[in-house]
């Protein structure tokens, strides 16, 4: 169910990528294009038979890719970062970047330069990365190394910065999780509620007490101890926004997903960013009361049939979390794994 993508799946998945990347990485104003990141689930896990219909329904709504205007040049970057009207350009210049460079060392590149953005497009720019990479890694065909430009186009066009933290307390990531302070005002989406971090009280000073890794050795295993600990608390927390609280855990799985792509100099930095995502989304948009904790009973479905249910349900943000969620489940037998799923399908995620 986890097997690297090939045969029959692999040429839907590219043919789909082919079809996605002629729409733009957001629709309807606001909205993020889920569809190149939930074709990568759905083929990385045998469901690549359903990919074409999912592509199908999905591309309805989306609109067509922007037309870059002012081509922005090597040395010439800066100034356009954070730019959303300069999508267009920024999909040709990594376009272009791709095709004469080897996609490593592009990716080696801007991460740095990306990174203190990483609530990018609600974090999905780093997400997009992460299952672009998965992919190329197994394959770097045409349409999945355009992927990777397509990503970091969309990451660098909404590009918008964060109070990093660095943990370096004692807390377990999972109870530093359930203990984020709220920001104070949530009325509004999250960009305006990301840009409150700063001032939002107790939230810094609470994301450093969680402990962390001390070494880039440590990080592999505290990316997937900070992904656990999220999977295992969304069904405590999604009540407070089941869609945006999917990206607590998405995120840092991006992260981890683009690790392997790193040079592992940038490991502790990548794993602030991922710690600082997770413990953002969850500032914006947690509840004030906690849903009490649920067990799983013998007469719940199993991994398989979950996914299966995931994939009936076809919503984008419940594929991408069952994707999360199935890898925590067969790293940890965790319960509270396929309950999280059960969840999201619940809430409409």
């Amino acid at each position: 169910m986890t097997a690297a993508i090939a045969g029959p799946a692999a040429g839907s998945y590219d043919e789909a990528l082919e079809r996605l990347h002629r729409t733009g990485p957001e629709f309807a104003g606001w909205l993020s294009n889920h569809g190149p990141m939930a074709v990568e689930a759905l083929a990385r896990r045998g469901a690549g038979t359903a990919v074409s219909a999912w592509t199908d329904d999905y591309l309805g709504q989306l609109d067509d890719l922007p037309r870059g205007r002012f081509p922005i040049a090597d040395d010439g970057w800066s100034d356009p970062l954070g730019d959303p009207t300069r999508t267009g350009d920024w999909v040709d210049f990594f376009r272009r970047q791709v095709r004469q460079h080897p996609w490593q060392q592009v990716v080696g590149t801007w991460w740095p330069r990306l990174l203190p953005g990483i609530a990018a497009g609600a974090t999905h720019g780093v997400i997009r990365l992460g299952h672009a990479l998965r992919a190329a890694r197994t394959d770097p065909t045409e349409p999945r190394v355009d992927e990777i430009a397509h990503a970091l186009a969309y990451w660098a066009a909404r590009f918008q910065p964060v109070p990093l933290i660095r943990p370096q307390g004692t807390l377990g990531v999972g109870d530093a999780l359930l203990a984020v302070p709220p920001i104070p005002d949530r009325s509004k989406g999250i960009r305006h509620r990301l840009r409150q971090l700063g001032e939002a009280p107790g939230w810094a000073h609470h994301a450093t007490q969680a402990a962390g890794p001390t070494s880039a050795e440590d990080v592999p295993a505290a990316l997937a101890r900070l992904v656990d600990a999220t999977v295992a608390a969304y069904p405590r927390i999604a009540h407070g926004n089941a869609t945006m609280l999917v990206h607590a855990a998405t995120a840092p799985n991006a992260v981890q997903l683009a690790l392997p792509s790193l040079p592992q100099v940038r490991w502790l930095d990548a794993y602030a960013a991922a710690w600082t995502a997770t413990s953002a989304v969850v500032a914006a948009y947690r509840p004030d009361v906690l849903a009490p904790a649920e067990q799983r009973s013998s007469r719940d479905p199993g991994a398989e049939e979950v996914w299966d249910l995931a994939v009936a349900d076809g919503g984008e943000h419940i594929v991408k979390l069952a994707d999360t969620a199935l890898d925590v489940w067969s790293r940890t037998g965790d319960e509270r794994a396929l309950r999280a799923i059960e969840t999201a399908i619940r809430l409409g995620a």
